[in-house]
């Protein structure tokens, strides 16, 4: 899923790993199975529990049921899902207790900002190798997933849930009000082929918005989507941090800068722990919010009932990848054999169609993306739309960027720590960028 990685507000990584050690339950898994335990039989109860972050659209509420699905299937079978928005605090988290071979789930998510280090030489023997376990079918996801969770020495340690193709949500009534066009193609027509249309499309907005609202809601969220649609992102061809020399993070920087000084946003941080962003969508406070396709669940979810049919889906100004996810089993878990299972089960293209037709979630697997299920598809809650043959689309124009293993902990830095100052406390940019410099300096060891 999208996981924007980027999810935590002014704060070291090291503090943040200190304190959610301290009895955080972020992870799930971290007490003993009140069945039984054990590394599971045939017939005997046990627990499956599963960390995520994010919507991956999995539960037993607003999402596909794949839970009480797998459980009429299992009858031996629980499955529990601890979920949170914070990307960051996540992997800080989930990162310690690998290291110290306690407290993980029996699935862990890992989002693609952090895959490189999950497959890297630190990491790449805390995980069951997925391509030998749990029975999926690995010839089935698209080949760059496959490459992006494989590790040096051939073992696949997490199975592709979904990708990010892009696109931008935006809202109509708001639109409407600021004598927008409304419809999703000459909207898609106002910015298209250039970021900095998007921004010339949020002056014009902004002259006659409606009292109390914003272009758009972040300016971390347009650097992100900027930089996901960009070749060059945080690494060079050979896979090595160079983030200060990419093309793709300076014209991001600079797209969000202007943004943010020019008053196009409304000055949120998304995913915020304390509900402000969400509350955002319910409030219709800002006009635009870039969509990467696991946001359409995002939108459902927190804009509510209230606000089903006021947002629509337009092309993005340049198509891009913004996130996608895995599902890993640690070894450190208590019942990897259930689990890989449980772990192939979610992913394969059955149970991928299902969540996206939920919600909207576009799949990693290569037969799900081309069938009827996907490119006919619609999301009830966007009217319409046609939510299929926009993301799978937008999902053909994807060529993946080179990923370093420091990828999501930069991107946090870049946002929260950079342009989150910019737009919400008025620093300087070149100062910005200099306290950047320093964390990444101070904090990631090359």
């Amino acid at each position: 899923m999208r996981t924007s990685s980027s999810r935590r507000g002014r704060r070291a990584a090291i503090a943040a790993v200190a304190a959610v050690v301290t009895g955080t339950a972020l992870l799930t898994g971290c007490g003993s199975d009140d069945d039984g335990g054990g590394k599971g039989g045939g017939t005997e109860k046990i627990t499956l529990r599963i960390g995520t972050f994010g919507s991956f659209g999995y539960d037993d509420k607003t999402g596909a049921k794949l839970y009480a699905e797998y459980e009429r299937l299992h009858p031996n079978i629980k499955i529990e899902e601890s979920n949170v928005s914070d990307g960051q605090k996540y992997w800080d988290t989930l990162k310690l207790r690998l290291a110290q071979n306690s407290g993980v789930a029996d699935i862990q998510a890992v989002e693609v900002g952090y895959v490189a280090e999950a497959t890297g030489p630190a990491m790449a023997n805390k995980w069951v190798d997925l391509g030998k376990e749990g029975g999926a079918r690995i010839d089935a996801f698209l080949d760059w997933k496959v490459k992006q969770a494989t590790t040096g020495d051939g073992k696949v340690i997490g199975l592709g849930t979904d990708i990010g193709p892009m696109a931008i949500c935006y809202n109509k009534d708001l639109f409407a009000k600021a004598k927008l066009p409304t419809e999703r193609e000459a909207v898609g027509k106002l910015w298209s082929g250039d970021w900095a249309k998007f921004l010339a499309t949020g002056e014009k907005y902004k002259a006659a918005a409606p009292a109390g609202t914003a272009f758009h809601d972040s300016a971390s969220g347009l650097f992100n989507a900027v930089v996901s649609s960009d070749p060059v992102q945080y690494a060079d061809a050979g896979g090595k941090l160079d983030w200060e020399n990419s093309p793709g993070v300076k014209n991001a920087w600079d797209t969000a800068v202007k943004a943010a000084r020019g008053g196009l946003t409304a000055k949120l941080r998304q995913f915020d722990e304390k509900g402000t962003w969400n509350a955002a969508f319910k409030n219709s406070k800002f006009a635009t919010v870039a969509c990467p396709s696991w946001m359409t669940g995002i939108i459902k979810d927190q804009a509510g009932p209230a606000n089903q049919g006021k947002w629509d889906i337009a092309a993005p100004p340049v198509a891009g990848n913004w996130g996608g996810s895995f599902l890993a089993v640690p070894k450190a878990g208590k019942h990897t054999k259930e689990a890989a299972e449980l772990a192939a089960w979610l992913t394969a293209p059955a149970q991928h169609a299902k969540v996206f037709a939920v919600n909207g979630n576009i799949p990693s697997s290569k037969d799900t993306l081309t069938s009827s299920a996907v490119q006919e598809a619609k999301l009830p809650y966007f009217g319409d739309t046609p939510v299929g043959k926009i993301f799978s689309s937008a999902a053909s124009g994807i060529t993946p960027a080179s990923i370093s293993r420091y990828d999501g902990q930069v991107k946090t830095f870049l946002t929260d720590n950079g342009i989150l100052d910019i737009e919400q406390r008025g620093t300087d940019p070149a100062k910005a960028w200099e306290n950047v410099k320093k964390l990444v300096d101070d904090k990631i060891d090359q």
